[in-house]
């Protein structure tokens, strides 16, 4: 069992909150503050790709480069 997410080069670590009952994350190595949620595993990893394509898709809009930082 892994709690890390993986997606086109980037990576989340995953918690659980066990108040609220859902899985939640923020995508590592980027200066932007992006998080994701969901109440399943399969909608966790559908939210986090999801996300990582919008931060490339708005980055490309803006012409800001990216890259996960080191």
């Amino acid at each position: 069992m892994t709690d890390v997410l993986r997606h086109k080069g980037y990576s989340a670590r995953i918690e659980f909150d066990a108040e609220d009952r859902i899985f939640f994350g923020r995508i590592a190595g980027i200066a932007d503050g992006i998080g994701f949620h969901a109440d399943t595993a399969d909608g966790l990893v559908a939210a986090f790709e999801e996300a990582v394509e919008d931060y490339l898709e708005t980055c490309a809009k803006i012409g800001k480069q990216v890259g996960v930082e080191a």
